[in-house]
């Protein structure tokens, strides 16, 4: 079992953008609120929920706002219509981009995501034509302070994990989407909450780019981040920490 190193600087480039957490925690309404309409209104018996809170408490989004987005799907208040979209195509660099949105608006998101890869040296592809640079699998993240790396690597064998990795910070076990639910369940009875659950596009292979290419590209992300309809921008990006630090100090 390899470890897999994946968006660790985009990680930690992310963790200081306290700016844009109001937005962030838009976004989490949303999908919390989708979420409850799609399932039960109840975490334990709705797996997408359950994932919501957890992604939600991790990033501290405050319980009051969590339970106002489980109350507008139950109270019937929320009209809007959101469908899941998926959009992916080349950016800057030529690193492979998969846009995951909500949005009540098909038309007026297609344009905006359109209009971002034109105007960013991008290029927006066909649905499925990065299936061989991603695959759907489940991650789950815990805190190192909750047990040892080798204690983890353990744990998460146990429990289905097919790729582990650990980091100063984090521990995280990745499994086929087919499992993420009982992963995920096995590893929080022997370990505790998970800091992030989530079913997301990882790359098989990642792009390594120049200083040049790497302002380009971050900017672009940056900017599909910005919009209100996109939930989550995965990338098969890989910057150096050389590379990293010199745009950090410009």
């Amino acid at each position: 079992m390899a470890g897999h190193s994946k968006f660790k600087n985009i990680q930690f480039r992310k963790g200081a953008q306290d700016a844009k957490r109001a937005k962030l925690f838009s976004k989490m309404a949303r999908e919390i609120t989708v979420a409850a309409k799609t399932g039960l209104p109840e975490a334990e018996k709705n797996p997408r929920l359950r994932n919501a809170i957890i992604n939600a408490r991790a990033e501290n989004m405050p319980k009051d706002r969590i339970e106002k987005a489980i109350q507008k799907a139950i109270g019937g208040n929320d009209d809007a219509v959101y469908e899941e979209i998926r959009y992916e195509g080349y950016g800057p660099g030529s690193i492979a981009i998969i846009i995951d949105v909500l949005t009540d608006n098909r038309n007026r998101t297609a344009s905006e995501i359109r209009s971002a890869f034109s105007k960013n040296g991008g290029a927006l592809g066909e649905t499925g034509s990065l299936s061989f640079v991603f695959t759907r699998k489940g991650v789950i993240k815990f805190n190192t302070e909750k047990c040892d790396e080798n204690t983890f690597f353990e744990l998460a064998a146990e429990s289905g994990a097919e790729d582990i990795n650990s980091d100063i910070t984090e521990h995280t076990a990745i499994c086929m989407s087919e499992d993420f639910g009982n992963v995920r369940d096995s590893l929080t009875k022997k370990i505790s909450d998970p800091i992030s659950a989530k079913l997301e596009w990882v790359p098989q292979t990642l792009q390594s780019i120049n200083e040049e290419q790497a302002e380009k590209i971050l900017k672009f992300i940056d900017i599909l981040e910005d919009n209100d309809d996109v939930q989550t921008v995965y990338t098969n990006l890989d910057i150096t920490e050389e590379v990293m630090e010199k745009i950090n100090n410009n």
